[in-house]
């Protein structure tokens, strides 16, 4: 489906540093919560758009709609749900305000977030938990995303990564094109230890080179592994919390 890049989204300027809570359970709601969200959401609408404004095949967010998610900040203070997107391509947190303005979410403190997916035809309401992806072996990617998938001994991470891959002007056929394209160049990655990280790809050879322990577990149960829940589900049986 192909969008028009050209949306309105205010450019957000922090006001000054997010105030550190006075106790760590602090209760984040009503109107203390909506405090701490104008601290990290402020600023002049501006336009926003990738470049060419004749349209874009593809999506730039991870979900395209406005979810329930808590976002957690340096002061490991959660703060009170706010609808919001990620957008993969430019990494950018967008929020929805309580007058249903798209924001720019100035995310300089923030941690982490979990996003409240509901219930549909393919699977049960569930919680995706997101956080910064500091030990990426990329330094570039230490200020991204990454979606936990499993946490015990090791890490199941998956890295989202949109790039924009420009259409030719002429197509060769004696038609001009001018759309681009988002391409998904998502990655998964295993955190074997404080000081090592590493892609790998949801296979039994790959997660048997990257899991010698687990090489021979892993060999009697996932033949039948086919999906990225199975193998969610596999790593939660061998590496429990």
């Amino acid at each position: 489906m192909s969008v028009r890049w050209l949306y309105l989204f205010p450019l957000l300027l922090l006001a000054g540093p997010l105030a550190q809570a006075q106790q760590a359970n602090l209760e984040q709601a009503g109107a203390a919560g909506q405090a701490n969200l104008d601290k990290l959401a402020r600023g002049e609408a501006a336009p926003l758009y990738l470049g060419r404004t004749d349209g874009v095949e593809g999506s730039p967010y991870l979900d395209d709609r406005w979810l329930p998610a808590q976002l957690t900040t340096d002061n490991q203070v959660p703060l009170a749900p706010v609808p919001l997107r990620y957008d993969v391509l430019n990494h950018w947190l967008l929020m929805l305000s309580a007058t249903h303005t798209p924001l720019h979410l100035n995310d300089r403190h923030v941690v982490g977030f979990v996003l409240q997916e509901p219930a549909s035809a393919t699977g049960p309401a569930r919680q995706r938990r997101f956080r910064r992806f500091a030990e990426a072996p990329n330094p570039a990617y230490r200020s991204h995303y990454a979606e936990v998938l499993h946490e015990g001994r090791y890490v199941l991470l998956k890295h989202y990564l949109k790039t924009v891959r420009k259409a030719p002007v002429s197509s060769g056929y004696g038609t001009d094109t001018h759309a681009a394209t988002l391409d998904d160049n998502t990655t998964y990655f295993l955190r074997l230890s404080a000081a090592e990280t590493v892609p790998v790809k949801l296979t039994l050879k790959s997660m048997q080179g990257a899991l010698p322990p687990l090489a021979g577990p892993l060999q009697s149960r996932a033949q039948a592994a086919r999906t990225e829940a199975d193998w969610v589900a596999i790593l939660q049986q061998l590496d429990p919390r």
